[in-house]
């Protein structure tokens, strides 16, 4: 809901000139905005929406401090959010619906379980791959993709490998494949019960 109302107010902001990105949520970018000179039906909408998005702000800070708190009383959540990227509501997720990590054989059986594997479509010898398969749970195939976003600029290995991935599939696929491999990585952190800084002395170790 309030990223519908983010959409309103950016695109009456657009419309009059004013090019602020994320900076249009600060105090100086809401206030740069109500003084906009607008048509008395687009004034009025605008107030509204404003009012609706202070509200709606609000309303989600306090939720995040909830997550927050509910999170670092976990000790698997906590493990998780060690990681560059991943956030209470990521780790928290991941925790619930991973369960057992134990249950998976490997990373392959995770990316399944979750639906960010492709479909296949074979003829004899011939093996087409389609579409991910989205079998799992939509809800944390969006986390892990939101989380791999911020996580490609943080960590230099998961940055090599999304620029790799861009330039052989696109920026779509290579979005998709940065959040499976975070994905397993996650799962390796909760089935090892390491967090990020043994997982990386780990993957150093094996190079070495």
């Amino acid at each position: 809901m309030r990223t519908r109302v983010q959409n309103a107010l950016h695109a009456i902001a657009l419309a009059h000139g004013v090019r602020r990105g994320h900076t249009l949520w600060n105090r100086e970018g809401q206030a740069l905005l109500a003084s906009l000179p607008l048509a008395p039906h687009t004034a009025h909408r605008r107030s509204e929406l404003q009012a609706l998005y202070q509200h709606l702000a609000a309303h989600v800070e306090r939720l995040d401090e909830q997550v927050k708190h509910v999170a670092e009383e976990r000790p698997r959540a906590t493990l998780l959010m060690t990681h560059p990227g991943v956030g209470p509501v990521t780790a928290l997720a991941t925790e619930v619906f991973v369960g057992d990590p134990t249950r998976f054989l490997d990373g392959k059986a995770l990316a399944s379980y979750v639906g960010m594997i492709p479909r296949e479509y074979s003829s004899g010898k011939r093996q087409r791959l389609g579409a991910l398969s989205k079998q799992g749970n939509p809800f944390l195939r969006f986390l892990w993709c939101e989380a791999a976003a911020h996580a490609v600029r943080r960590d230099p290995d998961l940055q090599r490998f999304y620029r790799r991935k861009v330039v052989q599939k696109g920026i779509a696929k290579a979005r998709v494949a940065a959040a499976r491999k975070l994905g397993i990585r996650l799962w390796i952190m909760l089935r090892d019960q390491i967090d990020y800084t043994e997982f990386c002395r780990r993957g150093l170790a094996r190079q070495s």
